[in-house]
């Protein structure tokens, strides 16, 4: 929240900065809907006052009477010095000025450059009308397609690169040649395990003539234990995993055991988990009876979604927006990871482009307003989880309370007042405190995970000093649709149930308790071809830097069309087929021709620069754990325990990049420089940058320096240091022209440290190609 003593010009000047290629999305999520409830009465269809219309992106850029309302990146924009009350502008809106936070949002999105997504009035029409919409090629069930024919038909690998190189042949490319053997195999290593194959593995990969080396090779690393720990980075980006919340109140205290979730994930991976299985134990593994009590850490996806600062001493409204917003994240954290749609959009009006209302909305909501996150023992009683859910929850309010009550105490004597109903106060709550703890200590002392239970969420705002959030394990509630997304002015209550657009007849109703499980199944099922396509798409991506569909999280009508439709559906079809297995779609992947191509073609390049058609590898930047654990690997440093608490990666930890401490509050360093997602929200992917401040992390680490030393201690009494680098780095010999350059950069003395160093930060090092 805004401090009150900042001015609303003072918010214009410090609006967060937002990605450009999210501007869309901003405006129709914090602009759009104030034109709506402020401007549209006097400025639309409906009334024309001035000349001006903002009901419509043309009627937006084409400004009124007076002229342009919005210039792009202009603080001067009329529409700005209007809200503002600038002297030189009409006031708007008349009735009074708006709130300093949606100045600043205005302000944001001109910075922005103003972006209006396509007037597009037939796509709106479709939004109140599910099965019109059902039209649209993501919301279609997936279906295995005929292999096209093919100019080169000895090319393909397999059955998805007669789809690539059908699409080559009609964009007039042909494909690049087979990547040689050193590239492939780091490529394997890096892409399926996220380390570097050894000089004795890379050189035996080379030597290995028979037909099915790669093959054996995938099969390998698909077996390895490492292959979760590489992957389970991929899906904690989704899943927005971190191990606090953005802020340290009481009210939002760090989970005491997030690693179990991070875990539970790695494992899942590596046990080859059955992907619909993965989906129904994130959301619901507490109601799926026969499961091993272990399994309760799946719900860390939920259990572990950031939470926010709910002052026991402010309003009813205020605390019930705060808890909105929080299952407004849930939501969206459910539906983008899953779904790939952004149902969220729907929360304040029906969503502009996609065929999801605002009721369709709420009736999500309500699943997440019967859920509460709790800690769920990891053990084989079910009396004792059951009663730790409730005993955890309980001990929190009461701590919150005692807080509140020494709070008064000693603000009364400060001010010289009667102390005495506050020290009765403390007196109670510290017996209520202890007693907790003692029943949380006798009910279960081993291990609990980050969960959610089923429990009805209302605000008791019934003591003005006091405001209590009180949830019910056993009453269930359905939510009313909010009035432009505001929790203060409720309206028809909309039970809870699936979107219509995915529900093959009337849809699913989700009434069983929160209706998690139930929303879980029609995930997989009702729309498992969706679901099907978005995971299919995200491995896809993580294995060529860019999927099919180059929005993952948005298949929506605003997002990307699939560059290779019928690549996307048949493959995502044979995927379910074969027990929606991820290794089988890794392996089906990794061994085709696409996949193995060397990342050098000239004509691809030339006529294909964003690589959409598939002609080339693409180069890739390792990603930031990708290279740590490089270093810490041919350094000799790297420590291959796995799994428990983790670890602080500003300090000296050698363990893998994936067991690092996650924050929201405080990234280290690797993740803040190196593109980590922010965690406070899903994370779509990961968007690669080049910076100094990179460079200097290279530079003058501590990290790297110290990788560096180890490195060259271990070559210095190599009969031939400087291959011996290159050898264990680069996986190669030098040229002469390097090797005479090595040994000038050391000198007499011999700086090894410094030339391990310069071949650690090396593009060879940190690319794939």
């Amino acid at each position: 929240m805004p401090r009150p003593h900042l001015t609303a010009l003072a918010l214009l000047l410090a609006a967060p900065a937002v990605r450009a290629g999210d501007g869309v999305d901003f405006f129709e999520s914090n602009v759009r809907p104030v034109l709506v409830e402020h401007c549209h009465k006097c400025h639309s269809a409906a009334k024309v006052k001035g000349g001006l219309r903002l009901d419509t992106p043309d009627g937006i850029r084409a400004g009124g009477d007076s002229g342009p309302v919005v210039a792009a990146r202009d603080a001067a924009s009329l529409l700005l010095k209007a809200v503002v009350y600038a002297a030189d502008a009409p006031a708007m809106p008349p009735a009074g000025k708006l709130p300093a936070k949606v100045i600043a949002d205005l302000k944001t999105w001109v910075e922005l450059g103003a972006p209006l997504p396509a007037d597009v009035p037939a796509v709106v029409k479709q939004v109140a009308d599910p099965t019109a919409g059902r039209d649209h090629w993501a919301f279609r069930p997936a279906h295995e397609c005929p292999a096209p024919a093919v100019s080169r038909p000895d090319w393909p690998a397999g059955k998805l690169d007669r789809f690539v190189l059908h699409t080559l042949d009609a964009q007039g490319l042909a494909p690049a040649p087979p990547a040689v053997r050193r590239t492939l195999v780091r490529r394997l290593y890096f892409d399926l395990i996220g380390l570097p194959p050894t000089v004795v593995q890379a050189e035996a990969f080379a030597a290995d003539t028979r037909p099915d080396a790669v093959p054996r090779l995938v099969d390998e690393l698909l077996a390895s234990p490492r292959f979760g720990e590489k992957w389970a980075r991929h899906w904690l980006d989704v899943a927005r995993y971190a191990e606090d919340n953005p802020t340290s109140e009481s009210t939002c205290q760090p989970p005491r055991f997030p690693h179990l979730y991070r875990d539970w994930v790695i494992g899942a991976f590596n046990t080859d988990l059955p992907y619909p299985d993965f989906v129904r134990r994130q959301l619901a593994a507490d109601l799926m009876p026969g499961l091993p009590p272990t399994e309760l850490a799946a719900l860390g996806f939920l259990g572990l979604a950031p939470v926010y600062h709910k002052e026991p001493k402010l309003s009813k409204e205020v605390i019930a927006g705060i808890l909105a917003d929080e299952w407004d994240e849930r939501l969206d954290a459910i539906t983008r990871g899953f779904l790939g749609l952004t149902v969220a959009c729907a929360r304040c009006h029906d969503h502009k482009f996609d065929p999801v209302s605002q009721a369709d909305y709420t009736a999500l909501a309500g699943v997440l307003a019967n859920t509460q996150l709790t800690e769920r023992p990891l053990a084989d009683d079910p009396a004792a989880a059951a009663a730790v859910a409730v005993v955890r929850p309980h001990l929190l309010d009461l701590e919150q309370r005692l807080g509140y009550a020494r709070e008064m105490r000693a603000t009364a004597k400060k001010e010289k007042a009667d102390p005495a109903p506050f020290e009765k106060q403390v007196t109670e709550l510290e017996a209520a405190v202890t007693a907790a703890k003692a029943d949380a200590a006798r009910l279960f002392s081993g291990p609990t995970a980050n969960g959610v239970r089923d429990a009805g969420t209302w605000v008791d705002g019934t003591d003005p000093a006091w405001t209590r959030i009180d949830y019910r394990p056993a009453e269930f509630r359905d939510l009313p649709v909010f009035a432009r997304g505001d929790a203060t002015k409720p309206g028809a209550v909309t039970l809870r149930r699936f979107l219509p657009v995915l529900s093959a007849g009337e849809p699913k109703p989700l009434r069983t308790g929160s209706g998690r499980r139930e929303l879980a199944e029609c995930i997989v099922t009702d729309a498992g071809g969706l679901s099907g396509r978005v995971f299919v798409n995200r491995v896809w991506g993580w294995l060529f830097g860019r999927g099919l569909v180059a929005t993952p999280s948005n298949f929506g009508r605003l997002g990307d069309a699939p560059s290779h439709p019928d690549l996307l559906d048949d493959l995502t079809a044979r995927f379910l087929a074969n027990g929606a297995s991820p290794k089988w779609l890794v392996r089906e992947i990794v061994l085709s021709a696409t996949y193995q191509q060397a990342g050098r073609n000239d004509e691809s390049v030339r006529c294909d620069p964003a690589n959409r058609w598939l002609g080339r590898a693409a180069v890739k930047r390792l990603e930031a754990e990708g290279w740590r654990d490089a270093m810490l690997a041919v350094s000799g440093r790297l420590d291959l325990t796995a799994g428990g608490p983790s670890d602080d990666l500003d300090r000296k930890t050698t363990r893998r990049t994936v067991y690092g401490k996650v924050s929201r509050q405080r990234p280290p360093d690797v993740h803040r420089l190196f593109d980590l997602p922010d965690p406070k929200s899903h994370g779509e992917r990961r968007e690669p940058t080049i910076t100094p401040t990179q460079q200097l992390y290279f530079l003058n680490s501590p990290f790297v320096r110290d990788s560096a030393a180890a490195l060259a201690k271990q070559v210095a009494g190599d009969d031939d240091p400087v291959r011996e680098l290159y050898s264990r780095v680069l996986l190669r010999e030098p040229t002469a022209e390097e090797e005479a350059a090595a040994q000038r950069l050391v000198g007499d003395e011999p700086a090894w440290e410094l030339l391990a160093q310069v071949l650690l930060a090396s593009s060879e090092f940190l690319f794939l190609n």
